[in-house]
């Protein structure tokens, strides 16, 4: 198969209506996406990826009418948190209707919703008569992509199209928010919009669900996920530079350049905002994974807002980490 890369979204309409799938954009990372109330072309999410089906995917929809149409009940939280994000880096977890394939929800009677911010995402989506279901669009466990160019290096052969729309915004993946018995929110993935700004519209705290990796009930919460293809150890960059003293190093680094600033390094954010740390992590792997190197070093960034996105990714990414 050639895997073709442009920004004809009529092509790609083409394409997910005759059950193919195709690579778009979105405001997150990438996504690889299908008809999501079609479980064949789901399958060809799942095959392209090598990702293991008990791991369910986000549905994507261009208007919040059409996302809660898709859901059997919708809290009074849900609704306000809608309002305030959507479109934009939000997943909401929710009681899935039938037409949703099983395949899209490995098996869970809840189904994640989202309304993507990315502009030509959007108007492919307002193209089509169903709803798109796309993780990112990589090798299962891999970096997570920004640009079309990532996509091309992980899937090149194994899709069809991928739709060019510059460079992701956030470059992050959405923050997933699901709902207990009460219809109290609970955060279930941290992601591009921060806990903090969701406690602002709920007016109290979130609490974080830590699902076990071998069943996960959202997207995003396997234990190894987001990895280079050389060992990455995250922590304080002195002392891990004593405890791996030898082969070929490079180093992401937060704001400051490392001891030696000969050694290749990456600064995600030299003026020292998370927003911009955080739309550079992925890049910054796939830079260091391109680097012929033995091993990566990482620092984590402050843990707050945005911060524990970033330092969940790279913890996943870590060969020296265990939830």
């Amino acid at each position: 198969m050639i895997t073709e890369t442009g920004t004809d979204f009529r092509k790609a309409a083409a394409l997910l209506e005759a059950g193919k799938v195709v690579a778009v954009p979105t405001e997150t990372v990438y996504g690889l996406a299908a008809n999501a109330t079609d479980a064949d072309a789901v399958l060809k999410i799942f095959e392209a990826k090598q990702r293991p089906q008990f791991n369910p995917l986000i549905v994507h929809v261009p208007e919040t009418a059409q996302a809660f149409d898709y859901a059997l009940a919708v809290p009074d939280a849900a609704h306000r948190l809608a309002a305030a994000f959507w479109p934009g880096p939000l997943t909401l977890l929710l009681p899935k209707k039938n037409v949703i394939s099983d395949l899209v929800t490995a098996g869970s009677d809840r189904v994640a919703l989202r309304v993507p911010a990315h502009p030509l995402f959007r108007t492919l989506l307002k193209q089509l008569s169903f709803p798109l279901a796309a993780p990112s669009a990589n090798r299962s466990g891999s970096i997570s992509p920004t640009r079309a160019s990532h996509v091309q290096q992980s899937l090149d052969g194994r899709i069809p199209y991928i739709l060019d729309g510059g460079e992701s915004a956030v470059g992050l993946e959405s923050t997933i928010v699901g709902f207990d018995a009460a219809d109290q929110p609970v955060l279930y993935r941290v992601g591009g919009l921060s806990p903090e700004a969701i406690e602002a519209v709920l007016g109290h705290s979130i609490s974080l669900q830590h699902q076990p990796a071998e069943h996960p009930v959202a997207p995003g919460q396997l234990r190894v996920h987001y990895a280079p293809d050389v060992p990455l150890y995250l922590g304080d960059l002195n002392f891990l530079s004593q405890q791996h003293p030898s082969g070929k190093t490079v180093i992401i680094c937060f704001r400051n350049p490392p001891v030696d600033p000969i050694i290749p390094h990456f600064m995600l954010a030299p003026e020292g905002d998370l927003e911009t740390a955080a739309k550079n992590l992925f890049t910054a792997l796939h830079w260091a994974n391109s680097q012929a190197a033995d091993q990566i070093l990482a620092e984590p960034v402050p843990e707050t807002g945005l911060g524990l996105a970033i330092n969940d990714r790279l913890r996943r990414a870590s060969v020296n980490y265990e939830f």
